[in-house]
């Protein structure tokens, strides 16, 4: 089996760099391209025995979701893809103990939600418009005053956000914006389902009051 305290694949991002490759080889379009539809079950199972190019494989196919959820936790793209490329080393060197108790994507949003939780109260930080929900897009016959309202509100989402602390904003984020149910958001966060209800009930409270102007 192969060390793995070695280098690992890191997933895509938007800065320019050399194409994603598996740990032992420059070239990327070697090994994963044998099996790019197995399923991440048999993925796992053949990374956890030290294939290379299966973990390759989950690297390329998770990094876009999770690189979305560390971005709208944290409101930075780099800090979002220092703390993906962290998880997935972290990830690479614990797979031996996985034991498949969740798949390997919930696995993934997990270890990526605790490390953004991490960063968050160690260091709060504004976000960026870009972290909330896109308005739809404005009207090209809108006046001028209505698209600066657009505008306002959303800067006036993204402030609301930011006032949640960081275990309300990742189940916010985690159900509104990446779509998981309940249990899986549990399961992420290392809560239960009532804890989970409980901070979504607050989150949503807490932005529907921020938002009453805009209504």
């Amino acid at each position: 089996m192969r060390d793995r305290t070695g280098p690992l694949p890191p997933p895509p991002t938007d800065r320019p760099q050399a194409s994603p490759a598996p740990p032992h080889t420059a070239d990327a379009s070697a090994g994963p391209s044998t099996f790019p539809d197995l399923p991440d079950r048999l993925l796992t199972v053949r990374a956890c025995e030290g294939d290379d190019d299966a973990f390759a494989v989950l690297v390329r196919r998770h990094s876009s979701p999770l690189l979305a959820l560390a971005h709208h936790l944290l409101g930075n793209r780099a800090d979002a893809e220092d703390a993906v490329q962290d998880a997935f080393l972290s990830a690479w060197r614990q797979l031996p103990e996985f034991r498949h108790s969740a798949s390997f994507g919930t696995w993934m949003y997990r270890i990526v939600t605790n490390r953004c939780l991490s960063t968050l109260r160690r260091s709060p930080r504004a976000l960026s418009l870009d972290t909330v929900p896109e308005p739809a897009a404005h009207d090209p016959g809108s006046s001028p005053p209505r698209a600066a309202e657009t505008d306002a509100a959303t800067a006036a989402l993204a402030a609301a956000l930011r006032e949640l602390n960081p275990d309300q904003r990742a189940c916010w984020v985690l159900r509104e914006l990446q779509g998981l149910h309940y249990e899986e958001i549990a399961h992420v966060t290392g809560t239960s389902e009532q804890t989970v209800r409980g901070r979504l009930f607050r989150a949503r409270h807490a932005l529907q009051e921020a938002m009453r102007p805009w209504r």
